[in-house]
């Protein structure tokens, strides 16, 4: 498959969308030259938020091991050491959050699409993420905050972390009829090997 056709999957969360973010957020992709192939806005159930985040099936172990280490990386003492009881909580809190109202579904196309994506949005904490990026321009939150609300960090947007994982989470939240192939004027900018036809 050429690179151009890359796809990943983005959510702009319930707060993205109560803040009126939502073409903002889009906007960015578009301006990077991503091509916008999905799109629905839905209100999803808890069975449906625990399935998207445990599709990984390590997915419990690495975030509690991530989040005991970022605990102690702050000189702070983890409530406890099991990575499984950590998570247990981190996706109790996710799934309030992600069920709290409207998430904007999209999928995304176009050279390098998980990697740019990722980029664009910023590290997972507003508060640390580059100025520039979506989390770090438009978020003020922070890991102190959410923790010791004992809620979720809220940063706008989810971003597939691989090619792998988006083409899992494209399956969870888009039926293939659902995605349209198109071709966009654009296209022949960024990946004509001969751009030529431009001048009369």
């Amino acid at each position: 498959m050429h690179p151009k056709k890359e796809r990943t999957f983005v959510a702009v969360k319930p707060d993205g969308v109560q803040r009126s973010l939502i073409g903002e957020i889009i906007g960015r992709f578009e301006k990077v030259g991503l091509k916008l192939v999905g799109m629905k806005m839905v209100v999803v159930d808890q069975e449906h938020i625990e399935k998207h985040y445990t599709l990984d099936p390590e997915w419990r172990r690495i975030t509690g091991e991530k989040t005991i280490a970022s605990y102690k990386a702050k000189g702070l003492v983890p409530w406890t050491e099991d990575p499984f009881e950590v998570t247990d909580r981190v996706l109790k809190n996710l799934i309030s959050f992600m069920t709290s109202g409207p998430v904007v579904a999209m999928v995304w196309e176009g050279a390098h699409a998980v990697k740019l994506v990722r980029k664009l949005v910023g590290g997972t904490e507003p508060l640390t993420s580059d100025v520039g990026t979506i989390r770090g321009d438009f978020v003020l939150d922070s890991y102190a905050m959410s923790d010791g609300d004992n809620r979720s960090i809220r940063n706008l947007v989810h971003a597939s972390g691989s090619v792998e994982d988006s083409a899992k989470e494209i399956d969870l939240w888009f039926k293939k009829d659902e995605m349209i192939n198109y071709k966009l004027v654009q296209e022949a900018i960024l990946y004509d090997v001969n751009i030529d036809g431009i001048l009369e």
